[in-house]
């Protein structure tokens, strides 16, 4: 079809005058559409109610009638007329341009893999190809000291918020018994964490304790970019928007860290990023800091690793091995974040599929637990004859990597470690492997050994790329091997209020120690503190605590209002 002169879209249809004649009466879309002129006649009644009429195709292509005594008469024609709409040319020239359309497709794919859940993207997709860094914005009070996707998103968010309040009832009920009492006054706390609603919930409890904030993401792919908006329109600081490169991460880190007038005494973290950072590059800030909070495998074992070397300026609280964080978090949100991630991203069904999931700690026995529950056959590798012990005992098969690594249909890691997928791995896997993480860094994958000339990357949807070989065969890799629940979907709210609050006790607990309570080193939280997290969610299940007798107290040599267990018992 020649497109109308105007370069309009050669794939829109031709205006009415250039459109071929319509088919006969009765055939095609067009006759159901177009009214009749005159009374429709009443053959087909005729045929209802009189047996001995029959319906004939008449040669020239109209209806005849046949009677009984074999007389073919023809049936009265219909006059048809094409509906026509006054302002049909000029709608059509209104009509997107092709690159116009590509944007909308691209805004409709983006929205297909996110609109389930708050992961959703409220992006408008004449901004998807400018930086936020190239922007200038402001939000309704004035203020620039922001850098997020869109502030126009902020309403968005805020509702986002709004609703991950009502799901994490410590963290307001420790706003509202602490607001008065401001424990966090003159607290500046610098944060480098995911941005999500229960993230913002945590920094406006910490504002409302009377801490000042500044924040980052700790991961490219996780920030709800109307979260972000909402809390830069509240007057936050906030650096970050998903899709972030590698050069936007470490510059939105340095942005919350290199301010005029403005030095953190505290630090939150969630992977040793911003640690590294100012370590890295301010290490004089750390003379004016009073503690670092940090809650991922991987950044503790870094805090370890610069304590063991003497290069642990302040003291540390360890949240990731405190009890509220390791048999909540890692255990319950992984058991149902495993499930959300996958079946978002592709959509498959677990019932018979072979799994492999590397590492048997708390991450691994919630993922292991979940795809059992569906009916998937799981495999476990592990370091630890303890950990190994416990998988065997909860019925699944403890192999290597090696042995299962051609038949499994997906591989899942979560150790914490590096290089535990590695290039031949993945050369050996079956075709349309799903590949993917659980761990907090992108180091268990070996990504980048699949950036070579001979593989083929395809985009398939948001986080998903398929990887192909010479030969056709391909993986499917999400989240090009970062953490896959908080990339591909979200978390279950619940459980990290539970974990966000830990974080809060922990900065008012460094912030507000008296000197020489903590030396330069890694501290785990006091058991009493664990419990009292506990005791703050527990009024939502309606559950109610036996307490114990004098003389039952007495007999096992507790206090009777805790703590019920020595730091060495594990739950």
């Amino acid at each position: 079809m020649t497109p109308p002169a105007g370069g309009g879209d050669p794939e829109a249809p031709a205006p009415p005058a250039e459109r071929p004649p319509a088919p006969g009466p009765g055939s095609g879309p067009a006759a159901a559409l177009s009214p009749a002129a005159g009374k429709v006649p009443q053959a087909s009644a005729m045929k209802r109610s009189d047996p001995h009429h029959q319906h004939q195709r008449h040669r020239d292509g109209g209806e005849a009638l046949v009677s009984p005594d074999g007389t073919v008469t023809e049936a009265p024609r219909t006059v048809k007329k094409q509906i026509q709409f006054a302002d049909q040319k000029q709608e059509f020239n209104k009509r997107p341009t092709k690159i116009g359309r590509r944007s909308l497709s691209r805004s409709i794919s983006q929205s297909s893999t996110d609109s389930y859940s708050s992961a959703a993207s409220y992006t408008d997709s004449s901004d998807d190809e400018t930086s936020p860094r190239d922007k200038q914005q402001k939000n309704s009070k004035g203020s620039s000291d922001f850098c997020v996707k869109n502030i126009k998103q902020a309403e968005f968010g805020r509702r986002e918020i709004e609703i991950a309040e009502q799901e994490m009832p410590a963290l307001m009920a420790l706003r509202k018994r602490a607001q008065g009492e401001k424990p966090l006054a003159g607290a500046k706390i610098v944060g480098c964490t995911h941005i999500t609603a229960q993230t913002a919930v945590l920094m406006e409890t910490l504002g409302a304790l009377g801490a000042q904030c500044r924040w980052a993401a700790c991961n490219i792919y996780s920030t709800l970019n109307e979260v972000a908006a909402a809390l830069a329109e509240s007057g936050f600081p906030v650096f970050a928007w998903k899709g972030e490169s590698e050069d936007d991460f470490w510059w939105c880190i340095d942005r919350c860290v290199n301010v005029e007038g403005w030095q953190p005494n505290m630090i939150l973290d969630d992977g040793g990023d911003l640690t590294h950072w100012i370590y890295k590059k301010y290490p004089n800030m750390f003379k004016k800091i009073k503690g670092i909070v940090e809650e991922s495998v991987t950044g503790v074992h870094r805090l370890y690793q610069l304590s063991k070397a003497g290069k642990l300026c302040v003291p540390a609280m360890n949240v990731n091995d405190s009890v509220t964080k390791q048999k909540f978090d890692n255990l319950y949100c992984c058991r149902e974040s495993i499930l959300d991630g996958l079946k978002r991203t592709t959509d498959m069904m677990f019932g018979g599929k072979q799994v492999v999931v590397c590492g048997y700690g708390e991450v691994g026995k919630g993922c292991c637990a979940a795809l059992k529950a569906m009916g998937s056959i799981v495999y476990v590798t592990e370091i630890d004859p303890i950990c190994a012990l416990q998988a065997c005992m909860d019925g699944f098969r403890l192999v290597k990597l090696n042995e299962v690594i051609r038949q499994v249909d997906i591989v899942i890691t979560c150790t914490g470690n590096k290089n535990v997928v590695t290039r031949e791995h993945l050369d050996r896997m079956k075709n349309s492997c799903i590949v993917c993480n659980m761990g907090h860094s992108n180091t268990e994958i070996d990504v980048a050994s699949l950036r070579t000339p001979e593989l083929t990357w395809e985009r398939v949807r948001s986080q998903v790329d398929h990887v192909i070989w010479p030969d056709g065969k391909r993986i499917v890799l999400l989240a090009e091997g970062r953490l896959l629940n908080l990339s591909c979907s979200t978390v279950p709210t619940f459980v990290l209020s539970i974990t966000a609050t830990t974080q809060a006790l922990a900065l008012i607990e460094l912030y507000n120690a008296p000197e020489g309570r903590y030396k330069q080193d890694v501290y785990l939280l006091p058991k009493k503190m664990d419990e009292y997290v506990a005791s703050l969610h527990l009024p939502t299940f309606d559950a109610h605590l036996t307490e114990l007798t004098d003389e039952q107290a007495k007999y096992l040599g507790l206090n009777k209002n805790g703590p019920f267990k020595p730091n060495y018992y594990r739950y």
